[in-house]
């Protein structure tokens, strides 16, 4: 029980072990005893609650006090596949605490955006910075799952809002593909992001995951749903599992009401839907219409996805976003491709970003995937 105690999130990996659930893994194990220390610092009250806390900064404090190193947060980064997302589901699940929450980028970022656009509409000089008090105010904890930043707005925005949220005493762990000193990696106007990476060296331990091993390789499904290539006989097989998960209902279009605007899907039958890949990604879609998808169906299938490469990159960047919105919210994926997961995009400019992408693939092929599983 002690153990339990002192060490909330070993416990829990423990268990998971245990229960066949995960395999133990040694260089996950070397991360624990950090997240061990942090789920400790959260036991004990919020600093905004003491003497010179919150209160105190707000009625004359000349300055934050400094910054308690027991509760510094945690940017855990590695390869994909590595447990990352796990490990950090496990100090959401141990955290003695209320106000904890757990959000990927992408749904984030259009939390944020909207946020940002009341404060403008308000006519707010820092639109930033009202958005990260509301976080502050009802968050203790913030688990923020693959940090990637691929343009300058966004850069600038999570860079404003994690100082405010630091300022607040929020503890902020994050994951992420990248050594913070990769993030935004070669971007425009970068150096106005480097302050943000010195801030996240100051605020954050940084935890390399090293682990050899892929945990996602391997998970075949017990019935094929990734047909290549994209031929005659795939779609064929298409249409199969179609009449299967609807009982052979006629496809119907489907309009999603997403931010004022509609969104078609060519084909849906209560919560399955089928298009082709131009559809959902030849067009200019975004998170918003993804995440509504996601949110609509339990069971896509995509027909025709292509090569992907620096040719088609707007394409192949609706892509990522799509299957990250799929993943998230467990959406059961079938689809006819050009080819496996892995070699979808072989080279070129944004070959490393869609390694994570082809490892989701590989993952959603499972035959225990899915929201009802």
């Amino acid at each position: 029980m002690a153990h339990s105690v002192s060490h909330p999130v070993t416990a829990a990996y423990d268990r998971r072990v245990a229960d066949g659930a995960i395999k133990d893994d040694a260089a996950q194990r070397a991360v624990l005893p950090a997240f061990d220390r942090l789920a400790a610092a959260l036991a004990r009250p919020h600093p905004a609650s003491k003497p010179g806390g919150l209160l105190g900064r707000i009625f004359g404090a000349k300055a934050n006090p400094p910054p308690d190193p027991s509760r510094r947060g945690i940017y855990l980064w590695g390869g994909v596949g590595r447990g990352k997302s796990m490990l950090m589901d496990l100090v959401m699940e141990t955290a003695p605490i209320p106000g904890k929450r757990r959000v990927h980028f992408h749904e984030f970022m259009q939390e944020v955006q909207a946020g940002l656009n009341e404060a403008r509409a308000r006519g707010d000089q820092d639109v930033v910075r009202p958005v990260a008090e509301a976080i502050a105010a009802q968050t203790r904890l913030f688990c923020f799952d693959e940090m990637q930043v691929t343009d300058i707005a966004d850069a600038m925005i999570v860079g404003r809002l994690f100082q405010v949220l630091f300022d607040r005493g929020v503890v902020v762990v994050t994951t992420s593909n990248r050594v913070p000193e990769d993030l935004y990696k070669d971007g425009l106007n970068r150096q106005l992001f480097l302050p943000f990476i010195a801030l996240i060296r100051d605020r954050m331990q940084v935890l390399h995951l090293e682990s050899p091993r892929d945990h996602r390789q391997g998970r075949r499904a017990g019935s094929e749903v990734w047909f290549t290539p994209a031929d005659a006989g795939a779609a064929e097989a298409l249409d199969e599992v179609w009449a299967d998960l609807t009982g052979g209902a006629a496809p119907r279009p489907r309009d999603l009401a997403v931010n004022g605007r509609s969104v078609t899907i060519p084909a849906a039958s209560g919560r399955v839907a089928r298009a082709g890949f131009e559809d959902l990604c030849g067009k200019p879609l975004g998170p918003a219409d993804y995440l509504a998808m996601a949110e609509a169906f339990d069971a896509l299938l995509i027909d025709g996805i292509p090569t992907l490469g620096p040719a088609n990159h707007d394409r192949a960047k609706r892509f990522v976003t799509l299957i990250d919105a799929l993943y998230e919210a467990k959406v059961r994926l079938h689809a006819s491709a050009a080819a496996e997961p892995e070699a979808l995009y072989p080279t070129g400019t944004g070959a490393f970003e869609f390694e994570r992408t082809a490892s989701r693939l590989r993952e959603m092929q499972g035959a225990g995937w899915g929201k009802a599983s």
